[in-house]
């Protein structure tokens, strides 16, 4: 393996692919190091002078803040973000995004559970949902008796109980922004493909009422079952009838069987995490051509953390699929913008410090390398927080970039999976909607062998390439819609990763 790599001829950096000593000169440039430089940082090509861009994938990543000698590292003590490109040609590569979509592909499939109209589970959970915070207690308990008690044996087609506890409910607008994202929120996991029964619990007068929910929303409610502390006795008599009432369900909702289901029914949430230098070159490139393969099976691929794309919105914005398209999209960086500085924020401060030991330096970076995840085709929709998911291709959800956070408005839109991709390691999974982890180095394959499901890293070893892995990963998210088990969930994460985004006032 080589000791550098370079991703464009436009770049005036390289890089490394393993650490490298002071005094080494792996550029071959007759520049020692002054001091050791970790792999997946950056090395100048050539000499960079004070306030000119510095460019990696071809695009602007930051202006150097001094004169960089050829040679030298590149990073915070020496670059920071500056105006990036803002004059957006809207649909200027929607050709070429639609004819990134692959042709020839043999129809794919899944083992999923059936909920009529074509909608397709994973799994099949049975949901305990709080309405407001002063029910937590109550459903988290139950689940607990419940998954401990053995009841499941006889049920192996369910896949247990999942408590959807929360830290709001009340003490809030009954309208805005924020009413709106947890009524969006707590609807769709009631409703998610994955969850074959749901009991609502709530103390009874908070401002979040599932009626309102009902009578907003509608549909089929069948499923739905619900209650309230004060109306149950208290605390105690709440988690016995809980628990009661879940066992009279346990015998309908183990009668769900898997069946074929198509690849086109599939939405896939796509997310990233503890992002280092190797992010945007293995593992989420590797999963944008999953994407462009699921996308051609008539499939939906959801990215999403708008923080996370900005300064790199403009190659989402190319290839748009209307001029509608792409003023939703605006109209969230802009309004992204205005929250951060209202909060005595920037949006280039999102680089986290372990996105920066693993070589990121500033937003625009971290961002270039983010939006690989959506792969190459058009931009199809752009959707609320948390949103039910409507049509095919690849969406984008606005979300914070807070992995939980962003996950939770992705499965209440309808994902039935999840790909988290990760260079520094990330402890995360979600329900009930499973996590695919993708490891960007070999190095942490290695060393957190009970959390990664795949290995991106071979793409930089050159064991695979990025369209091989792209097809690694489309069979891995199939086989775990058919029910495999991921390392996630074979650790039991998941039940402390339902957060919702809390927006406006609390009252």
């Amino acid at each position: 393996m080589a000791s550098h790599i370079v991703l464009s001829d436009r770049d005036s950096v390289a890089i490394l692919t393993e650490r490298q000593p002071a005094g080494a000169d792996p550029l071959g440039l007759g520049a020692p190091l002054s001091g050791g430089v970790s792999a997946g940082h950056k090395i100048a090509r050539a000499a960079i002078s004070r306030g000119e861009p510095i460019l990696k994938y071809g695009q602007i990543i930051g202006y150097a803040v001094e004169d960089i000698p050829a040679g030298a590292h590149v990073h915070s003590h020496n670059c920071e973000i500056g105006a990036h490109e803002r004059t957006y040609d809207i649909g200027a590569d929607l050709e070429t995004a639609r004819a990134a979509i692959p042709a020839g592909e043999q129809p794919r499939h899944f083992m999923g559970y059936h909920r009529g109209n074509g909608v397709f589970g994973t799994r099949n959970y049975i949901a305990l949902v709080a309405t407001v915070n002063c029910s937590a207690t109550v459903i988290r308990r139950a689940a607990d008796i419940l998954n401990a008690s053995g009841l499941f044996e006889d049920h192996p087609t369910v896949d247990g109980v999942v408590a959807f506890a929360h830290g709001t409910g009340c003490g809030m607008s009954d309208k805005g922004p924020g009413w709106e994202n947890l009524q969006r929120v707590l609807w769709g996991h009631a409703t998610h493909p994955n969850v074959g029964a749901t009991v609502f619990v709530g103390l009874g007068c908070e401002v979040m009422q599932v009626a309102r929910m009902e009578a907003l929303y509608g549909g089929d409610t069948s499923r739905f079952h619900g209650l309230t502390i004060q109306d149950s006795g208290g605390t105690r008599a709440t988690i016995e009838r809980i628990v009661a009432m879940v066992k009279d369900l346990l015998p309908e909702v183990g009668k769900a069987r898997r069946e074929q289901a198509p690849a086109s029914a599939l939405r896939l949430a796509l997310q990233c995490g503890g992002s280092d230098g190797y992010s945007g070159i293995t593992a989420n490139p590797a999963l944008g051509r999953a994407c462009d393969l699921l996308v051609a099976q008539g499939g939906t691929a959801v990215l999403s953390e708008t923080p996370e794309i900005y300064g790199a919105e403009q190659l989402l914005l190319r290839r748009a699929a209307s001029p509608e398209v792409a003023e939703k999209l605006l109209a969230r960086i802009r309004w992204w913008e205005e929250y951060a500085a209202m909060n005595g924020a920037s949006l280039d401060q999102n680089p986290s410090p372990g996105n920066k030991a693993g070589g990121l330096t500033t937003i625009l970076e971290k961002s270039l390398g983010a939006v690989a995840k959506g792969g190459s085709t058009p931009l199809a929709d752009v959707l609320a927080y948390g949103e039910r998911i409507a049509g095919s291709g690849l969406v984008f959800m606005d979300t914070p970039g807070y992995d939980p956070v962003s996950a939770t408005g992705q499965i209440a839109g309808g994902c039935q999976v999840l790909v988290f991709t990760t260079g520094r390691g990330s402890a995360f999974g979600s329900k009930p909607a499973p996590t695919i982890k993708v490891a960007t180095n070999e190095a942490l394959y290695r060393a957190m062998p009970d959390d990664m499901d795949i290995n991106a890293g071979e793409i930089l070893s050159g064991v695979s390439d990025q369209d091989a892995k792209g097809r690694e990963i489309l069979a891995r998210v199939l086989a775990v819609a058919s029910g495999e088990t991921t390392c996630s969930e074979a650790l039991g994460l998941g039940d402390n990763e339902f957060v919702p985004w809390q927006v406006g006032a609390v009252l």
